[in-house]
């Protein structure tokens, strides 16, 4: 009897030790766990800030490569437009170099052209002092006006030689045409003053009629003077209305004078 009651009594401290056990050793299990999730929280939330200051780093690091890569453009850009720069300097300073030499050596063609041109001009009125007498006026006057353009500042030199080159081209073309004008002759007191139609032949010959034809004469290098000579008349006529285009060129049968020594 006694065996059995401590075999109960020792069956109930087991029993009792048992639940203790387990009760104590759940709330342990409990409290490991809520420490666990928190933990897994806190880890969550670093890794979470981690993404983040890793997805700023890239997004920086994209920015600058992308600055780096448009710096780079613009430097290869630079790079190309100094060279050109290069080029085109050193072609500016040889040409301010020619320049240079060109400016140097312009005083020196002005100390010579200038009394180039005045001969020239002394030559080419010379000339038309020693030459027949057609469109005298207009002749003498354009060299007169090369003279006075000589002593103007206000006209380059360049200007002054184009002139001066194309006086001589005017007298030049007048040695192969022909051509009509009118003027006004004296042929002394048989004639009187009157206007006459004048016909030019290169520079060979020079003559005049009346608009009747009742008049014809020719320029006498040998007498240095208007002669009345009405042999060629018909000759002249059609030669006068040649010059004006009024009929198609034809042979002409009219007096020549040959050229004679100037003194």
């Amino acid at each position: 009897m006694n065996r059995c009651i401590k075999y109960i009594l020792t069956i109930r401290v087991m029993l009792t030790i048992m639940f203790s056990s387990i009760f104590v050793n759940g709330g342990a299990f409990a409290q490991t766990v809520d420490d666990v999730l928190v933990a897994d929280a806190k880890r969550l939330q670093l890794a979470q800030a981690s993404q983040e200051r890793i997805n700023e780093t890239v997004d920086g690091t994209r920015t600058l490569t992308d600055q780096y890569r448009a710096i780079n453009k613009e430097i290869d850009g630079l790079k190309v437009y100094n060279r050109l720069m290069t080029a085109q300097v050193q072609g500016q300073e040889a040409t301010l170099e020619d320049i240079k030499i060109s400016m140097d050596q312009v005083d020196v063609i002005n100390r010579q052209i200038f009394p180039l041109m005045e001969r020239m001009i002394d030559g080419l009125d010379q000339s038309i002092a020693l030459d027949i007498p057609f469109l005298k006026e207009e002749r003498v006057g354009r060299i007169d006006g090369l003279k006075s353009l000589m002593s103007r500042s206000d006209v380059s030199v360049a200007e002054k030689f184009r002139k001066v080159m194309e006086a001589y081209q005017i007298e030049l073309d007048y040695g192969s045409s022909a051509e009509f004008y009118k003027q006004s002759l004296d042929l002394g007191s048989d004639y009187g003053v009157r206007d006459y139609n004048m016909l030019r032949v290169g520079r060979i010959g020079l003559y005049f009629q009346s608009d009747d034809s009742s008049i014809t004469g020719i320029w006498d290098v040998d007498q240095n003077a208007w002669v009345v000579d009405d042999e060629y008349r018909s000759e002249i006529r059609k030669g006068l209305r040649m010059a004006r285009q009024l009929i198609a060129p034809e042979l002409l049968l009219i007096p020549v004078q040959a050229a004679k020594e100037a003194s």
